[in-house]
């Protein structure tokens, strides 16, 4: 495919990037109120309206410059409140409440497989409406299968964390709990040092390679698009 632009590859990046952490964040709200903490209803934080949940440093400028001048991206939105004393069974429903994160940047992945087949076939009669959809698409892909992996490394304030808080017994969960106020520090020296994109790009391959196959993409295409909006340069997680 053909080389972007630097502004060009900014702007294919920002609606996937965005979306991405958006539908994080809100999905966590919505199962909450399902099971009984309605903190993030009253705050009108239940909307996929991207600008309830971004923090403009963090969900704009930090991943989209780090995604185009490094070799990883990491970005966060406002998260959303969530009272674990209101939930019907606190500890359970901590865990189904930390799993529907990840879960939303799934199904946001699938979709957008599904945004990238239709450029691919709507690139033969319209091919400027069908190349930005293919890039978009490949964004959207590779943006939520990064998000979805790191947020399920096992530390909190992360996904994972809460899910294997949730999961272990009271003596663990507690000792594990006591790493939340390191946990963004850990997490940002895991990733300049480059462990975390050892750890997560293999999962994130799988996820890719999945939902492309679910949707019958073909690889080819998504990995040329890939490869174009990322510069190049590698890649970034």
């Amino acid at each position: 495919m053909d080389d972007l632009s630097l502004i060009t590859r900014v702007l294919l990046w920002i609606v996937p990037v965005v979306f991405a952490i958006s539908a994080h964040e809100v999905a966590h709200g919505f199962v909450a109120f399902y099971l009984g903490d309605n903190t993030a209803h009253r705050m009108g934080r239940l909307t996929l309206n991207p600008f309830k949940h971004l923090d403009l440093i963090g969900s704009v400028f930090v991943p989209v410059l780090l995604l185009l001048f490094s070799g990883f991206v990491f970005g966060w939105a406002k998260p959303v409140p969530v009272k674990a004393v209101n939930l019907h069974y606190p500890k359970r429903d901590m865990i189904m409440v930390a799993v529907a994160g990840p879960a939303a940047n799934l199904i946001m992945s699938l979709i957008w497989a599904v945004i990238m087949k239709l450029g691919y076939e709507l690139s033969v009669n319209y091919p400027d409406i069908g190349l930005v959809l293919i890039y978009m698409g490949a964004a959207g892909v590779f943006i939520n299968a990064a998000v979805m992996m790191l947020n399920l490394l096992p530390f909190p304030p992360l996904d994972g964390g809460c899910i294997l808080i949730g999961l272990l017994p009271e003596r663990f969960s507690l000792a594990l709990s006591r790493v939340e106020p390191w946990g963004f520090i850990i997490l940002v020296l895991m990733i300049i040092s480059g462990l975390v994109a050892k750890i997560i790009w293999p999962m994130m391959m799988v996820e890719m390679a999945a939902v492309t196959w679910l949707v019958d993409t073909p690889v080819g295409l998504f990995i040329g698009a890939l490869r174009t909006l990322l510069g190049e340069t590698g890649m970034a997680v």
